[in-house]
């Protein structure tokens, strides 16, 4: 041993020795157990670290390899297990300062550009991460501050050249890219993530995508650097805060830190780093983040500088020579360090630079306000002026100018171009390098102020001479200075300075308005958005100021001054529209009309003047007739063009504010009356004045009416110049306005006198007057002829779309003037007055396509266009038809019906991407539609069925014809007239002719296509949304012999898969109308020319020859299923009519039910055996779907007529023939399908192969029918005989083989449905057909037990989940009910065995908890059964009994959280619906209090989200169920019932805080609908007050105190808050100051200001609730 000691240890000290060999001894040494140096390890550590720091200090000499060698041992030193293993036992291993010091520069080295290190990056990576996991050997670092400062700079450093390599290698961005850099980085300086106005960018994508393929070496080489910078971080972070001197660490992280710390948090956040490094993990790169925000947070804005930073920054007040302690260096000033820092150059690439500076300036300020913007009491108002000034410093420092001085013009025009992203010229001292990150961090940093509430306007303009008014003012001033329109945060500085005050722009008004909404041009989204917004919080801080007409007047005289309006954007959109109503709603009536008023007087002042002046100076330039004019005839029609473009804008604001104020009614004061009076008066006499301007033949263009249509011909139109078209739309736009709000007011204002009430004028007036002045038929009369404008049915180039609109509108209000007028409707001339004023209004509607899609429209008057014409022309008429069908003619009625068929049979996919705002042709359709108007209009309804009709006729006649039919050649010879009644198409007789001929034979008459049949169907389904009831009787019969026609003569035929279902789907639609047709109270029409029993049996008839024929092929497909169930439908609809009706019952019924029993029917049986006698082969598909199809009619038939008995004596005898007749029928044909065949039978016919369910269903029908029967039998039967079934053996059978297969294997959901059913009508039979004898006892008993064992069986079946249970539950009660509806005491008694059995905690232990749901799933549904008397007696004496057993049980199963869905909850429900049911039955509240106890077992911890709702909702139930049935025990029991309530809050706190970018999502949903639960049981908890009066106080504490802990989600928190307000209200004065006094000092100031927000909010509105309450 000695030996190997000394020879190991001399060959590693002898120079002799290679290195080589000494780097393999070392190696040996150290996983050698025979090696025994003392202290081994260190000896090891000491001669590594000793070699390398001699080569790096050029005192040894050896090769690379070599080198590389000692770094890898040396690696695997710190990351040996034996090493750690050592430590970890309490042996010290140290490392020397210089092995610290060198590795430093290596770090250093690595993290040059370009440079070329001797060793792997990775490795010495793995070094320092090896040193710093063990606290022993990262003391080299630890234990000196000044070396984990420059370990983390080197890092960072390396870390940001390592982001930036590839970036690095190329050339720098242009100043034209940088705008991507801007949008990147926009999102970080907002603090709303989710806002809509933030710049669209990369950064809402995830930060570091994982999906970009990267090189492994370089992805190896980054992820171990990221991870060992966080290591470092986290060390570094925690020897920070150990720190004793604040000042050292200040200095050190602003020396050496900031700079990298600040650019890699830039890099990481952005993403502006190479696809090669994307592969970095986003939860990596946040934790990096958070630890940098920390660092920078507590080395910069300690607690401990707030003095040094109030001496920096606060003014000084008398001497400011002692400032300190005196000293050589003098104090600290931290601003004055950290500015400077992020300022300098070098740090970072120049394009990168400003980004990172405003960034990081926004981040300086949020940690500013979190470290110190929360001062509490005297000092709260010293820390906001402190904040205050740390803002004041930071504007600056982003290269903004605050000092009020203009710039220049040509520095104007190059702040413009620069808004769109580009950089400045570093010579301009008043720009930022970028507008738009400039702008960005001011909305920051504004918002944050706002946020943070550091403006108190009342202690500025007292105690701070309005230091942050002027600085505001200064900054608003240099926004206007520098106006970048086009940025959307440009907008969003000027809210939020609207928000801090509005005085800041006060002075600045009539620009803001200019700039930011009159005269702002840019149209891009993000721009209109963000200008929306502000404009809308305009309007809504004047109107809470109570200044909105000082506002429009501003506005009035932006509009008005001299500007290209043809430049400007609109003034009114439809968000700043609505914003306007809503404020005007808020805003006195008489400032309205004062409103009004400033907007007529800015028209007659401003722009008649100029429209005037225009006119006069045209004429006089055309009489002087000088050829030297032209220059100046354009700028007048230039000048024209300006002013009836304002004029138009003034008039669109006047229309919005006339149409959303308050209406004048017989409450309002008498001079608001004078006021609105006059306002209609003097607007009157402005029309009358633009009326005047427009040229004499716009105004009147008087023709003869029988030369009307020729004159049109000959003379072309006159094509009209903007500004009479603007002018002409701005005056109707007046006219109609003033019409509209001029009836509101005289409808509801008796004291208010129109203006046209005292002027009849006559009828020799002129044009103009006759508008404004004349009676109201005379004015319709003069709109309708084009005395006063042209009256235009359609656009055209001398009459606008808007001008065309306005008339139509106007000429609608002057009709419903006249309808008002309780005489003049009465009179026959103004009856024709308005059919034509109604033609006027609606002609000419028509769709036109577009290849872009259907046309839209926003719903304003403003934005009508060629384009948009359409929709709104459609919206006006669709939406006042109640008014214009009266008077539409048979042709008009039926234009408007083709609009509304056409737009929604042709509506386009493309019409679904509109905004939701906006309307479409299909949409103003559709809901026309499903409105309850058309039923009300029945000429318009008609109309509507007879388009229908035609183009229903137009697919059939272009259709391909297999064989002549008599209807078809009958349609094509009265096609020739123009447009016939759908009544007149076609003879019904003939329709009928052919239905019956082709039931018979089974021709089909129509073949259709795809996409004839697509077309057919969208036909179908408009029919299927109009009410039948409302179709007259002609109407209706022609609709159904249409559809009937179909459904037996036509035929699908699909173009790509011969086997398709197209017959199937398309036959299912018609039998879906055919059946709310038959159910109307019209057809009897069709029954006059049909008998029902031809319906019937036609129907069924031609679904067999389709059958027959081979066109159903997938008889188990979803489409199948649903043509046998609209078949059944629609024979149990036609027959319930006939029974009902009482119309020829014995005849129509005994004529199908021959049709059924008939061998002559299309059956499924013959055409199999002839199509095997021709073929040899039998189709298969024939006869299935033809079985399918026979079975589901006799079943439905025949179970219609079922229901139907007990109406009388006489139907019961005629309607129980005939269920024996098809019962007769139908048990040999499901015998035929259930009993296996023999083989010669198979070898002609296939084995017919069903639906288990359906057969089940069908059977059970039989038996149903059987026991109705019976039971009319039993009634008339006055001896005791027995009653026998007819198939009884065929029921045997089947119920023997439903309990082989109900739990034998995994079944579908239907079939154990239709299993559970026919075992409950069979029970029943089993119990009528006994008789007295003991055997039928027995094997009634026998019946009994074997129903009641599988049906546990089906319970605790392994393939049910909690969902199918649940399923499944109405049927298992349903036969819980027959079983114990007429039970003995014995069977009884066995039921009751087997529940004991089954609440057993032993079987719920051993892990058999599927026998013990099935146990507790009995109990719930046997207590909601109506039991026999003594039963029930029996059941609810062991209920208390039940009642403990589950409590056991949930207590058991709570332990384990596995089993809270699949177990825990449906027992909680059980219990629940066990107290319901037993409210008032138990006597002893103590069970109730068991409940309790055992509620406070369910988890609610650790769940997932739709677990945990299960669970919650259960708890929440069974609470609601004791608040609500066991209110007598809630006096004593109320502690108990608050604890598991508390445990609901609590739990719904935890899971609905605030979790950053999971809160939104399905999974949110679940914790929001839980907490509206919890709301509403604070509700019900309050209404029940006497019996929590003293604990509310109990309950506002445990609430205070969870709320402590969480930051809840804003709709969580919104219903938690409305719930613990109504315990608030039964809190008393001193429950209040108790609460104050006994609530520890955290809780205590979340009290106070819950209870600050109930004073103000709550408290205060239901005291103003109780004022009005009797």
């Amino acid at each position: 041993m000695a030996a190997i000691y000394s020879g190991i240890h001399l060959k590693l000290k002898s120079p002799q020795t290679p290195w080589e060999d000494k780097l393999k001894l070392a190696r040996f040494a150290w996983i050698s157990s025979q090696c025994l140096l003392p202290n081994k390890e260190q000896v090891l550590v000491d001669w590594c670290t000793h070699a390398l720091t001699g080569w790096y200090n050029q005192k040894v000499e050896f090769s690379q390899n070599v080198l590389e060698g000692l770094w890898c041992y040396l690696d695997d030193l710190l990351h040996s297990r034996k090493l750690h293993s050592l430590l970890k036992q309490g042996k010290t291993v140290s490392l020397r300062l210089n092995m610290a010091q060198l590795l430093l520069e290596r770090l250093q080295e690595c993290s040059r550009v370009g440079s070329k290190s001797l060793v792997c990056a990775a490795t010495i990576l793995s070094v320092c991460q090896g040193i710093l996991s063990s606290p022993v050997l990262s003391s080299v670092f630890i234990t000196k501050y000044e070396l984990m400062v420059d370990l983390l700079a080197k890092l960072c450093s390396m870390a940001c050249c390592e982001l930036q390599q590839p970036l690095l290698t190329e050339s720098i961005m242009p100043e034209s890219d940088t705008c991507q850099d801007e949008a990147m980085s926009e999102p970080l300086q907002t603090p709303r993530a989710n806002s809509k106005d933030t710049l669209d960018s990369p950064a809402d994508q995830p930060e570091l995508d994982t999906n970009k393929p990267a090189s492994k070496p370089n992805e190896n080489h980054s992820s171990n650097l990221f991870e060992v910078l966080l290591q470092v971080l986290s060390c570094y972070l925690a020897v920070q805060r150990q720190q004793a001197n604040p000042n050292r660490v200040f200095t050190l992280v602003t020396n050496q830190l900031i700079q990298p710390l600040v650019l890699l948090r830039h890099l990481l956040t952005s993403g502006e780093f190479a696809p090669s490094h994307t592969h970095l993990r986003q939860p990596l790169c946040r934790d990096i983040r958070v630890k940098i925000d920390s660092i920078l947070q507590s080395a910069l804005f300690p607690s401990e500088h707030l003095t040094s930073y109030k001496e920096e920054l606060l003014p000084s007040k008398g001497e400011t020579g002692k400032r300190g302690p005196g000293g050589a260096k003098g104090p600290l000033k931290p601003i004055s360090a950290i500015i400077p820092k992020l300022s300098a150059q070098g740090y970072c690439e120049p394009h990168l630079h400003y980004s990172v500076k405003s960034n990081t300036l926004s981040l300086l300020f949020k940690f500013f306000l979190e470290s110190y913007g929360k001062g509490r009491g005297e000092n709260e108002e010293e820390q906001k002026m402190l904040c205050f000034y740390f803002l004041m410093r930071l504007v600056p420092a982003l290269d903004l100018c605050l000092d009020g001085d203009s710039v220049s013009p040509a520095k104007a025009k190059q702040s413009v171009s620069e808004s769109t992203g580009q950089t400045s010229s570093p010579d301009s001292p008043h720009s930022p390098e970028s507008w738009s990150l400039a702008l960005l961090s001011v909305e920051f940093l504004l918002s944050q102020a706002l946020s943070a509430d550091i403006y108190n306007v009342a202690a500025d303009r007292i105690r701070h001479k309005q230091v942050q008014l002027n600085f505001y003012r200064a900054l608003g001033q240099m926004l206007f200075n520098q106006a970048q329109p086009s940025i959307p945060a440009w907008y969003r500085c000027l809210k939020v300075l609207l928000s801090l005050n509005h005085m800041i722009l006060e002075p600045d008004l009539d620009q803001l308005l200019s700039s930011a909404w009159v005269n702002s041009e840019c149209m891009e989204a993000r721009v209109q958005r963000a200008r929306q917004l502000m404009v809308c919080s305009l309007l809504q801080t004047y109107t809470k100021l109570r200044q909105i007409p000082r506002l429009f007047s501003e506005l009035l005289s932006v509009i008005c001054q001299p500007a290209l309006e043809e430049l400007r954007p609109p003034l009114l959109s439809e968000a700043v529209s609505v914003s306007l109503g809503t404020c005007l709603l808020d805003t006195p009536p008489s400032q309205c009309l004062e409103i009004c008023s400033s907007v007529l007087e800015s028209i007659r002042t401003y722009i008649l003047p100029e429209l005037v002046k225009d006119e006069k100076e045209a004429e006089k330039m055309d009489i002087d007739g000088g050829g030297d004019d032209k220059k100046s005839k354009l700028n007048v029609d230039q000048e024209r063009q300006d002013a009836s473009l304002k004029l138009f804008s003034l008039s669109q604001l006047l229309h919005a504010v006339l149409f959303s104020l308050k209406t004048l009614d017989n409450a309002s004061p008498l001079p608001l009356v004078r006021q609105g009076q006059a306002l209609m008066e003097e607007m009157q006499q402005v029309v009358k004045e633009l009326l005047q301007v427009l040229p004499r033949e716009k105004r009147i263009k008087k023709t003869p009416r029988k030369g009307k249509k020729k004159m049109d011909h000959k003379e072309p139109e006159r094509t009209t110049v903007l500004w009479e078209q603007k002018t002409q739309e701005a005056t109707l736009l007046l006219r109609y306005a003033w019409v509209e709000v001029d009836t509101l007011f005289d409808i509801h204002c008796g004291k208010y006198i129109s203006p046209d009430s005292d002027q009849e004028a006559a009828v020799h007036e002129t044009g103009e007057e006759a508008l404004s002045n004349a009676p109201v038929q005379t004015r319709i009369e003069s709109l309708l002829s084009g005395d006063i404008l042209p009256a235009h049915l359609y656009p055209s180039p001398s009459c606008s779309p808007m001008s065309c609109l306005l008339l139509k509108l106007l000429t609608l209000q002057q009709m419903k003037r006249v309808m008002l007028d309780c005489n003049l409707p009465c009179e026959s001339s103004t009856t024709a007055l308005l059919n034509r004023a109604a033609h006027f209004i609606s002609a000419e509607l028509k769709l036109e396509e577009t290849p872009g899609g259907e046309q839209v429209w926003d719903g304003q008057i403003s934005s009508v266009n060629s384009s948009s014409y359409v929709v709104a022309h459609w919206h006006l008429v669709a939406s006042n038809l109640p008014l214009l069908a009266p008077y539409l003619s048979g042709d008009d009625a039926g234009c408007i019906a083709n609009v509304l068929v056409r737009s929604l049979s042709e509506q386009s996919d493309g019409g679904m991407d509109c905004p939701t705002s906006c309307l479409t042709i299909s949409l103003i359709s559709s809901q026309l539609l499903q409105s309850l108007i058309l039923p009300e209009l029945p000429s318009l309804l008609s109309a509507i069925v007879c388009s229908l009709a035609q183009r229903i006729y137009g697919v059939l006649l272009v259709a391909h014809a297999p064989k002549v039919c008599a209807t078809l050649p009958k349609i094509q010879e009265d096609g020739s007239d123009a447009s016939p009644s759908s009544a007149k198409l076609v003879e019904k007789e003939t329709i009928v002719e052919d239905i019956l001929a082709s039931s018979k034979t089974g021709d089909v008459f129509v073949s259709l296509t795809d996409s004839q049949t697509k077309e057919l169907v969208n036909l179908i389904q408009i029919l299927t949304q109009l009410n039948p009831d409302a179709m007259n009787s002609e109407d209706l019969a022609s609709v159904f012999l249409l559809l009937f026609m179909m459904l037996t003569s036509a035929s699908c035929q699909s173009d790509d898969r011969p086997d398709s279902e197209a017959d199937a789907v398309f036959q299912a639609k018609l039998l879906r109308i055919l059946t709310p047709l038959v159910e109307s109270r019209h057809l009897k029409s069709v029954l006059k020319l049909i008998h029902a029993g031809s319906l019937l049996q036609a129907a069924v008839s031609s679904l067999l020859w389709h059958s027959n024929s081979g066109r159903y092929r997938a008889t188990n497909s979803p489409d199948w299923m649903d043509l046998i169930k609209a078949v059944q439908d629609f024979i149990r609809a036609l027959v319930q009519l006939i029974i009902f009706r009482n119309s020829s019952v014995q005849l129509n019924l005994n004529q199908f039910v021959a049709f059924l029993t008939s061998e002559e029917k299309p059956s499924g049986h013959n055409v199999a055996l002839s199509s095997a006698a021709v073929s040899g082969k039998p189709d298969p598909g024939a006869s299935i779907s033809s079985v399918h199809l026979e079975l589901a009619s006799l079943s439905s038939f025949v179970q219609e007529m079922t229901s139907n008995l007990g109406r009388s004596k006489l139907m019961d005898q005629t309607l129980t023939q005939m269920v024996t007749k098809v019962n007769a029928t139908l048990g040999p044909a499901v015998e035929s399908v259930i009993r296996p065949q023999t083989a010669g039978e198979a070898a002609v016919q296939p084995v017919v192969v069903l639906d288990q369910a359906f057969v089940v269903e069908v059977v059970t029908v039989m038996l149903h029918c059987e026991l109705s029967s019976l039971s009319v039998e039993e009634q008339n039967k006055q001896d005791g005989t027995t009653l026998t079934l007819s198939h009884m053996t065929l029921y045997q059978s089947l119920c023997q083989q439903i309990l082989r297969e109900l739990t034998s294997d995994l079944r579908p959901m239907e079939s154990l449905v239709s299993y559970l059913h026919f075992l409950s009508l069979f029970y029943k039979a089993a119990e009528m057909t006994r008789g007295d004898e003991e055997k039928g006892e027995k094997e009634l008993d026998e019946l009994y037990a074997q129903i009641l064992q599988n049906v546990q069986g089906l319970l605790k079946a392994p393939w049910l989940s909690p969902k199918d249970i649940c399923e499944l539950e109405p049927a298992v009660q349903e036969l819980l009910r027959h079983l114990v509806e007429k039970s003995t005491a014995a069977q009884f008694k066995l039921l009751l065995l087997m529940i004991r059995e089954g609440l057993n905690t032993g079987k719920l232990r051993a892990g058999n908890y599927r026998e013990v749901l099935s146990a507790v799933t009995i109990t719930k549904l046997l207590f909601c059964c109506q039991l026999p008397e003594p039963c029930n007696k029996a059941l609810w004496h062991i209920a208390p009994e039940i009642i403990s057993a589950m409590v056991f049980l949930v207590r058991a199963s709570g332990l384990d959280s596995s089993l809270t869905l699949p177990f825990t909850v449906p027992t909680v429900t059980s219990m629940t619906s066990l107290l319901r049911q037993g409210e008032g039955l138990f006597t002893n509240p103590h069970h109730v209090v068991l409940v309790l106890g055992a509620l406070q077992s369910v988890p609610l911890d650790h769940l997932s989200p739709p677990v945990y709702q299960s669970a919650f909702l259960a708890v929440h139930e069974a609470l609601f169920a004791i608040i609500q049935c066991h209110t007598q025990v809630l006096s004593n029991a109320a502690p108990s019932f608050l604890n598991v309530f508390y445990r609901l809050v609590a739990s719904i706190m935890q899971e609905g805080r605030q979790r950053g970018d999971s809160d939104t999502g399905s999974d949110c949903d679940v914790y929001h609908k839980c907490s509206r639960l919890t709301q509403r049981m604070f509700s019900h908890i309050a209404a029940t007050a006497e019996s929590f009066t003293t604990l509310s106080a109990f309950m506002v504490a445990q609430y205070v105190t969870e709320l402590q802990k969480v930051t809840l989600r804003p709709d969580v928190k919104l219903h938690l808050t409305e719930g613990i307000y109504q315990i608030m209200d039964l809190c008393m004065e001193q429950d209040i100051k108790f609460l104050m006094a006994g609530l520890q000092m955290g809780v205590r100031e979340v009290f106070n200001e819950l209870y600050g927000s109930y004073t103000h909010y709550h408290k205060a509105e239901r005291q103003g609730e109780e004022k009005y309450t009797v």
